[in-house]
């Protein structure tokens, strides 16, 4: 036990030092002032470029108003740029200690591998779900002050989907880690397995199985779609997600470094 809360001490202090964590706050902090600043700034804008629109065929009538849900909307337009960059920055967690050679040193120390990929997961896991909860609080707190969140239909639910599918994404960059050893592949097994659920989802009645439709959280704000449709979603996430961890210590201990 002591030598594995060494290797999460190890982890956050190498976050530190790389800057991700500054980083990561910073990006989500603004991703979270964003949701609600675009949402109060889109009667402005309209208005401000009525003429120029009007030009080109379009013409607003009336008033625009804007409510919490505009600014849920942004939130999870802005989100998938979030995780996007989270993948990006996190997806060395592995490889890098490959190319140093530092993993070597400490399996020979008696280091035992499952360790390594636990604390590894435990760490992008901490990561994605504090920097996804600073982009939730901040959107919440300032859609509060403006309007109303009272209106978004199933928040809580929707916002915990998108949570989850961000668990599913950070399992497929651990099971692509301990396969790779580059970041190039890790990228490139991420992304096409989520690309490729996405193209899958096109179909409507494939959709509601997929981790992706997690990913789908303005229908549930808006009231589009109820909670029991992503139910199926759900559970399945959570086989591929916990599937994707325990292959990937078998595999990790049969791999070369």
């Amino acid at each position: 036990m002591r030598t594995f809360t060494a290797l999460i001490k190890k982890e956050i202090t190498e976050q530190l030092r790389a800057g991700k964590l500054t980083v990561l706050f910073i990006l989500f902090a603004l991703f979270g002032i964003m949701n609600p600043a675009v949402a109060k700034l889109t009667p402005w804008l309209l208005k401000t470029f009525s003429d120029s629109l009007a030009s080109g065929g379009i013409v607003i009538g009336g008033e625009v108003s804007v409510s919490a849900l505009d600014s849920w909307a942004q939130f999870y337009k802005n989100i998938p740029m979030g995780l996007m960059v989270f993948v990006l920055l996190e997806s060395s967690i592995f490889t890098k200690e490959y190319n140093t050679g530092t993993l070597v040193l400490s399996l020979t120390k008696g280091l035992r591998r499952f360790e390594v990929v636990l604390s590894k997961m435990i760490i992008l896991i901490s990561l994605w779900t504090l920097g996804y909860l600073v982009c939730f609080g901040i959107t919440y707190v300032y859609n509060d002050i403006f309007w109303d969140n009272g209106i978004a239909q199933s928040l809580g639910f929707s916002v915990f989907s998108y949570w989850l599918f961000g668990i599913f994404v950070i399992s497929l960059m651990v099971i692509f880690s301990v396969i790779s050893s580059t970041n190039t592949g890790v990228l490139v097994g991420t992304g096409a397995v989520t690309f490729a659920m996405i193209f899958i989802g096109m179909i409507p009645k494939v959709n509601k199985y997929l981790p992706t439709m997690l990913s789908d959280g303005t229908s549930l704000v808006y009231g589009l779609e109820i909670s029991e449709t992503y139910i199926a979603s759900i559970i399945i996430t959570l086989i591929l997600a916990v599937a994707c961890f325990a292959v990937s210590v078998p595999i990790f201990n049969r791999k070369q470094i």
